[in-house]
């Protein structure tokens, strides 16, 4: 306990805004990547050839997902780095140590009994919770799945723990790396696994999808590790203890069931679409599930990661009781969201052939239907994230719970509409995902704007209008684009579509920043000075 002081304070100096956003943006690009490398083995194996199978492996997620959310997730970052930060503000280490000790073993309980009650359980929550429309045969392969699955929350809650504690203190590197580590997990299983696992001459397993889901199990404690590796330097004093008396701990959580709701209402909407879903033709869980995941990437990129990395700060300075950098920096962050959020909208609503064509061989044109309808939920949901975070930052989780009670119930009443009386099929599912995307924003703007005066002033609301000036012509040059290279039913390999993409890609975010620094948009400043010294530095030093 000694060292715990100089430890801590070395560790405290935290990593730019910008630089925190670059890394985890970046690490959400590898861990895209090699999502869409492991989508694309799974739907080459399964989508065609077995799409019974391939829906149960999506069915098989939700509930230890939807657990995981509810109890864990976001939960904790927001509720823990603020209360966290607090104690470090303020010198009390041995504190904040003891809140950290005491989060890790009360979430390693509850998660661990959770993973028990879904192992029981599985078959009645497959039967008549989020795949009353698969057939016996997916039914059953669903339930064995989730109860290899069953382990996640477990293991997802101590390694959340152990990122959160890194992300406090500003280290972002091994919190950054463990999504892509869990995919490659993943990977392994459906490249290896599937095939059976045989030890020394003993056939131990026989293969088949469910090599899949004991790949998931391996890409779990895969991340579990990585994230405990940032510990080393930390001083990080565990005991197998729970500090009762400790006021963060209290503090903390008095916060977190407000948090957890909102997260596992969030997740419920997925619960519900599954089983939605489940009732249409075979593959539709996986196509939907798939083109949901591609619209993710962009707002992961961008939304998630951007605020991720904003948050500890904005947390901090409400800790140093300076509301009006907070809001400084609040406007910044949101300017940088839309600013970026803006163009990737238009191009994957064009290019989503593309898109679809690099987790499935050939495209599929219900998932490119889809992620086209999803587009427009991409803009919203990357600004939803520091949006939520800016209450969460004032410690104030009850606010976007209740928006979230009222977004999630539109998602469900629309979702019900769409698909069962009117008969949009997958189609309504998008549409109402996309709707309510809008409105849950919009109503989070009203209430920011009357609790942070003069959030949105003249000079925001002027640069959102010259980016949106921007965007509109782009969305021109980008169809124009897709014209000329458009894809096509032959480009059935990786390498034959990418270049062509990339192309559309690279042409028209250079337009995009051309367009931007003629509108004087300051967003585009860092990346030409950052492009300027890569072309012409070593010239102006000599």
């Amino acid at each position: 306990m000694g060292n715990i002081k100089n430890t801590v304070a070395k560790f405290n100096i935290k990593l730019p805004i910008s630089l925190a956003a670059a890394l985890l943006a970046g690490s959400t690009l590898v861990s895209s990547v090699l999502g869409l490398l492991r989508d694309r083995q799974l739907n080459g194996l399964y989508y065609s050839t077995y799409p019974q199978g391939i829906d149960a492996y999506t069915v098989a997620f939700t509930i230890p997902d939807f657990m995981f959310f509810i109890l864990v997730s976001g939960a904790l970052s927001v509720t823990f780095i603020p209360v966290f930060n607090q104690r470090l503000a303020e010198g009390n280490k041995k504190s904040a140590w003891e809140l950290s000790t005491s989060i890790l073993n009360l979430m390693a309980i509850i998660t661990l009994v959770a993973s028990i009650l879904i192992i029981i359980f599985a078959d009645p929550l497959v039967r008549y919770i989020v795949g009353p429309g698969l057939s016996e045969s997916s039914r059953a392969l669903a339930v064995s799945m989730m109860r290899v699955i069953a382990v996640n929350p477990f293991l997802f809650a101590i390694a959340s723990v152990v990122a959160s504690m890194q992300q406090a203190v500003g280290r972002f590197t091994f919190f950054a790396m463990a999504p892509a580590v869990y995919n490659i997990g993943i990977i392994i299983g459906a490249v290896f696994f599937t095939n059976g696992i045989n030890i020394f001459g003993w056939q131990i397993f026989d293969g088949g999808i469910m090599g899949v889901a004991l790949g998931v199990v391996l890409g779990s404690v895969m991340q579990l590790l990585i994230s405990c590796v940032g510990l080393f330097g930390m001083g990080f004093d565990y005991r197998f203890k729970i500090y009762w008396r400790n006021r963060g701990f209290l503090k903390v959580l008095s916060l977190l069931p407000a948090r957890s709701l909102d997260q596992g209402i969030d997740y419920i909407n997925s619960i519900v679409e599954t089983n939605l879903a489940s009732r249409m033709v075979s593959g539709t869980i996986r196509a939907y599930q798939q083109a949901t995941a591609l619209s993710y990437v962009p707002i992961n990129l961008i939304g998630v990661a951007i605020s991720t990395a904003a948050f500890p700060k904005m947390a901090e300075r409400m800790g140093q009781g300076r509301p009006d950098l907070f809001k400084k920096e609040l406007q910044t962050v949101l300017r940088v969201i839309i600013w970026l959020a803006l163009p990737v909208t238009i191009i994957t609503f064009f290019g989503r052939g593309y898109l679809v064509s690099f987790i499935n061989n050939g495209g599929d044109v219900l998932m490119a239907s889809i992620l086209g309808i999803l587009a427009v939920a991409i803009l919203f949901r990357s600004i939803y994230h520091i949006s939520a975070r800016s209450f969460y930052a004032k410690q104030d989780t009850k606010t976007p719970l209740y928006i979230s009670f009222v977004a999630i119930g539109l998602n469900i009443t629309l979702a019900i509409i769409f698909t069962m009386v009117l008969g949009l099929g997958a189609y309504g599912l998008a549409w109402a995902t996309a709707i309510v995307s809008i409105v849950e924003v919009a109503i989070l703007f009203v209430m920011m704007s009357r609790r942070i005066e003069g959030l949105f002033d003249k000079e925001f609301m002027h640069a959102v209008g010259r980016m949106a000036s921007a965007t509109g012509l782009i969305a021109v040059t980008t169809y124009i684009s897709i014209i000329f290279l458009p894809f096509q039913a032959d480009d059935q390999s990786f390498f034959a579509a990418f270049p062509k993409f990339a192309l559309i890609v690279g042409i028209n975010l250079i337009i995009y920043v051309i367009l931007s620094k003629l509108f004087k948009l300051k967003e585009v400043d860092p990346i030409l000075s950052r492009l300027e010294k890569i072309l012409f530095g070593r010239f102006k030093q000599k």
